[in-house]
Order: C-alpha cells, then sequence, then structure tokens
C-alpha cells in the first residue's frame, strides 16, 4: 500500500525598499517644488528640502538624517488638505519619480512578478505617496509612513512610523496575513535602519549599501547589488506591466 507525501509551494514575496533602493532619490523630498508651486510650503522650505535631497543622495539615509526629515514633515505638513496632497502627488508622480527608477530595479521587479511573487514596497515616506509609487510598479500593496488626518486635514503627527523594526513588525503582520514564508521571500534595501526587514526574510540582498550595511552583508554573505545612475523614463503602461 502505496503512500502520497503532499508538497506544498511556499507563497513568496519581494519587500523592496524605495528611497535610494529602486528609485535614486527621496520620494519624500522629491515633491518639494510641486508642493510649493501649490501653495503648500514656502520658499525657505524649498530650499531646505534640496539641502536634504543633496545630502541623502550622498550619504543615504542615516538615524540622525531620517529622524530629522521626518520632524520637518511632520511640523510642515500640519494644515495641509490631504485631498490637495492627493490631487499635487498624482499629477506630478510620473515627471519626479519614474525618470529616477534604477532599471536594474525595474528588471527585477518584474522578474519576481514573472515568477508569481508578490512585490510589496516597504518606504518610510508617507502613504499618500508610496501607494501610487507601488501601483505604478506594479506592487500588490505598501507599507508606509500614515500621518494623522482630522477633517480633512493634517494634524502634523504620525499614526505609524515605517522605519527600523517596525518596517520588520509589519513585514511579518503582512506574512502571517496573506501566507508568505519569509524564509523563502526577498527583502532588499540600501540602508542599514532596514536591517530588522532584511532580517526578518531568508533572502536578503543588499543595493548599493551604505558603508554599516555593507560591512554587515559581507560578514554574512549576503549578495551586494549595485545599480547604477543609468535610468529610463517608462510611460505608466509599461511601469506597472512587463517594463
Amino acid at each position: 500500500m502505496g503512500s502520497s507525501v503532499e508538497s506544498t509551494v511556499p507563497v513568496v514575496a519581494a519587500f523592496f525598499d524605495l528611497d535610494k533602493t529602486i528609485i535614486s532619490r527621496s520620494s519624500t523630498l522629491a515633491f518639494g517644488p510641486s508642493f510649493y508651486r501649490h501653495g503648500l510650503i514656502s520658499r525657505g522650505d524649498v530650499v531646505r528640502s534640496a539641502v536634504a535631497q543633496l545630502l541623502f543622495r550622498a550619504g543615504g539615509a542615516s538615524h540622525q538624517r531620517m529622524e530629522k526629515i521626518r520632524d520637518q514633515v511632520s511640523q510642515v505638513c500640519r494644515g495641509w488638505p490631504a485631498d490637495r496632497v492627493a490631487e499635487i502627488v498624482s499629477r506630478h508622480l510620473h515627471d519626479l519619480i519614474l525618470p529616477h527608477v534604477y532599471a536594474e530595479a525595474r528588471a527585477l521587479l518584474t522578474e519576481h512578478r514573472t515568477a508569481g511573487q508578490d512585490v510589496i514596497i516597504v518606504s518610510t515616506s508617507g502613504q499618500e505617496m508610496v501607494a501610487p509609487i507601488g501601483d505604478l510598479l506594479g506592487a500588490v500593496t505598501v507599507i508606509a509612513t500614515r500621518m494623522r488626518v482630522a477633517d480633512g486635514f493634517y494634524t502634523g503627527e504620525m499614526e505609524f512610523y515605517a522605519y527600523g523594526e517596525a518596517k520588520a513588525a509589519q513585514v511579518r503582520t503582512l506574512a502571517a496575513e496573506r501566507g508568505y514564508s519569509l524564509p523563502h521571500c526577498y527583502a532588499y534595501s540600501d540602508s542599514v535602519t532596514d536591517l530588522p526587514m532584511l532580517e526578518a526574510v531568508g533572502n536578503p540582498r543588499v543595493v548599493n549599501p551604505d558603508r554599516a550595511l555593507r560591512r554587515i552583508a559581507q560578514q554574512r554573505g549576503w549578495p551586494v547589488l549595485t545599480f547604477g545612475a543609468g535610468r529610463t523614463q517608462p510611460d505608466a503602461k509599461s511601469a506597472a506591466g512587463g517594463m
């Protein structure tokens, strides 16, 4: 009498950090000039945003830099109408974000989707920016910072700050909800601040890593990926589809 062993195929997802992993800039700071043109921030805020963007590109997402950006964003956005922000993001998304998507990242996104694996973007940037970016890039969902809204306006407080261990906790929660097998899942990031997320999966990958993350990756034998400066500007259809 024979016996059959029922095999199950693990459900796999790929978790991608956004800034300096998929795109070469800070998604939060990228919208500064657009917010200025639409009257949401001052010229001084634009200058500070530009300086922060340069520092971000040069030095990456250090803990101190991320905390400073968080505090600035919280203060500046207090009183903004949430629907107006969504409108501005939608209007300028293609011009501000898609030209800065790494070609290598686009190829990886396609590779995971072709393999039947869900793509999830996990970013410290705000939900109102990350969600439409995720839609453009074919992500099934996103994990992002959520600002508190009352009566249609931002209060300047955060409901959830997607940073450090909080990112990893949300990854584990989502995996439990959707049945992902974390030992078979992938995670990509450039920053040592995402170490908890990278440690949460069985296949961590580091992308253009900062010095601290590169050292850890070398010690642990994690693959180190280098994404170049060459980027292309896909249209919306190609970005979300076959790219």
